[in-house]
């Protein structure tokens, strides 16, 4: 390589993957890593776990010490140093230190950017700068924040914002024995995930003393409380903003460097930027979303770590295929993981995809083991193509390995019937001999083939308010124990014997625990000749977990006698 110095602007996720490619690559290259904060190489992802003492000592956060980059790889990692300035022309940057205000100018041959995205706070909202407002993005913010917490005897703490951020911050806070007020303008949180899957994200909150609050946004923060749009009041003696993030690109910007439509740095597919030699990777630049060809920012850790290994390549002349981006995350939230990769039913609409979805619940093993538990498990995909577009699950169960085989099928074009014969380990202790991911394809495939005719949980209210004839399938000692209110109870294991209950002349909706049985009973009927047959997919199971959250928190009458 002609070019002997490589600067590196951000000390964490890709900034130290940039550097440390870059020394694998080349032993003689000199490689300058500069942090405006304290410490470099920290796990950004683990800072909530500190507040529930799960990491005790917030300095264990921190991978890798200056230091330690000086010895074991010759890197320069120089920290509480901020560059202020970048000549592209003349090619240096101007570093302030943080400590002392003095700067130097560091010259270069290659400029990789790695600024990463602050949280975002408004101004509009009064109160936002008083001292038990926090925000979290790095080592610093979480010891303030335990500190406060501490220090304080604070018992009522406000997260703002209901994404993956807020919902960790949430949940160790629970853990710490907190209460706490989780707080999202949007209709539900996790916008990750879908309504139905929402809610059940929700029912967990709400089963463990969260006070939820969504479709409202913060107004005002006073000294002891926080106000909301609507004119709510919330007890909160400490506030913690977890709205979203914002690119850092003004530095980029002072450099010449273009912006994309989302507004963070543009970048081509070998993430140069549009100033020659400086390149930019991490949640500060513009994505491709793989499927929708659209921009995208997406503030992850593994494509940062990804995009800075792909950006050293280049510089080293190495090829690059930059497929782009589908999104593939998880979250462990209080009893339950939630995990979701490619398009959202939502993403699609706003797309105007045409797909269908599929949904399954599954046990995670083999009923007899001990401690098994259901997965909530929907596949989304292109109508009539097929094409797999999306997942979403949810359960007790690592769900994790399910997604990484849908996000694996999607970034490979896979298809629904891609699925079903897909040879997966099996053992008792960790699936069912069908894994979730076969039998999701198996129930996809019925649908593209417009086998049968199914209905989501979202609508079941709506039938309910319409007096639909909805059949339970269930066995009656099941159906005593809690039931949709207008349902009739006519068991598979007796519909045979009773096929002149079931109207001819009118729609029937039919669903018993997890839809398997409801399926059933469905085939057999369409065999039988019956042309008006839906089946309930999610069945009352689904129906109850979705339910539950409005019906305890709104004035609404439920739709049931009683929920699982």
């Amino acid at each position: 390589m002609d070019n002997r110095k490589i600067v590196i602007v951000g000390g964490v996720g890709g900034g130290a993957s940039a550097a440390a490619r870059a020394r694998r690559l080349d032993e003689s290259v000199q490689i300058t890593m500069f942090e405006k904060g304290p410490d470099v190489s920290f796990s950004n992802c683990s800072l909530p776990y500190h507040l529930s003492g799960l990491i005790p000592n917030a300095d264990d956060i921190i991978l890798k010490t200056p230091e330690q980059f000086k010895k074991q790889y010759n890197i320069d990692a120089q920290v509480n140093s901020e560059v202020v300035g970048i000549n592209s022309k003349q090619k240096f940057v101007s570093v302030k230190s943080t400590e002392t205000g003095e700067i130097k100018q560091v010259s270069y041959d290659k400029l990789i950017l790695s600024p990463g995205a602050q949280p975002i706070m408004p101004k509009s909202i009064l109160g936002i700068d008083q001292k038990q407002v926090f925000s979290v993005r790095n080592v610093v913010d979480i010891k303030a924040i335990q500190k406060y917490l501490t220090e304080h005897d604070v018992t009522d703490v406000a997260v703002i914002g209901g994404g993956f951020i807020g919902l960790e911050v949430c949940e160790n806070l629970v853990e710490a024995g907190k209460k706490v007020s989780v707080i999202e303008a949007a209709e539900h949180v996790l916008g990750t995930v879908d309504d139905d899957f929402a809610q059940m994200v929700q029912k967990e909150l709400y089963d463990h003393g969260v006070n939820v609050v969504v479709d409202d946004g913060l107004s005002r923060i006073l000294e002891d409380k926080v106000q909301l749009f609507s004119g709510k009041e919330i007890p909160a003696q400490a506030v913690i903003m977890a709205i979203g993030v914002k690119p850092e690109t003004d530095l980029a910007q002072k450099a010449g460097c273009e912006l994309g439509v989302t507004g963070a740095i543009a970048v081509d597919h070998n993430f140069e930027t549009s100033v020659p030699d400086i390149y930019a990777v991490g949640d500060a630049i513009e994505l491709t979303n793989m499927q929708t060809r659209q921009k995208t920012k997406l503030a992850l850790a593994f494509p940062a770590q990804m995009e800075a290994r792909d950006a050293i390549d280049h510089i080293y002349g190495r090829s690059n295929a930059n497929k782009g981006v589908i999104g593939t995350q998880v979250i462990h939230l209080l009893d339950i993981n939630v995990a979701s990769t490619g398009l959202t039913e939502t993403v699609c609409q706003k797309n105007n995809i045409e797909y269908r979805c599929a949904t399954v619940i599954p046990q995670n093993r083999v009923s007899v083991m001990p401690d098994t538990s259901p997965i909530f498990m929907k596949l989304i995909f292109s109508y009539p193509g097929g094409e797999i577009l999306g997942a979403q699950a949810l359960g007790k169960s690592d769900i994790d390995k399910q997604i990484d085989v849908i996000a694996t099928m999607i970034t490979m074009h896979g298809h629904v019937s891609d699925l079903t014969h897909l040879e997966l380990a099996y053992s008792p202790w960790f699936s069912t001999a069908k894994n979730a991911v076969n039998i999701v394809g198996l129930v996809a495939e019925n649908i593209l083939n417009d086998e049968y005719r199914q209905v989501p949980i979202t609508k079941v209210r709506s039938l309910v308010e319409q007096d639909a004839f909805i059949i339970d399938a269930r066995e009656p000692e099941e159906y005593v124990a809690g039931h949709i209110k207008i349902s009739h109870n006519i068991p598979l294991s007796q519909f045979r014997q009773r096929l002149t209950e079931i109207p001819t002349d009118r729609p029937v909706y039919v669903h018993c625990q997890s839809s398997q049985r409801s399926y059933n009973m469905v085939r057999a009927l369409d065999n039988l000749g019956y042309t008006n047959i839906t089946n309930i997919s999610g069945s009352y199971l689904e129906l109850c977990m979705y339910e539950y959250f409005r019906d305890q928190t709104t004035a609404r009458e439920p739709i049931v006698t009683s929920y699982l």
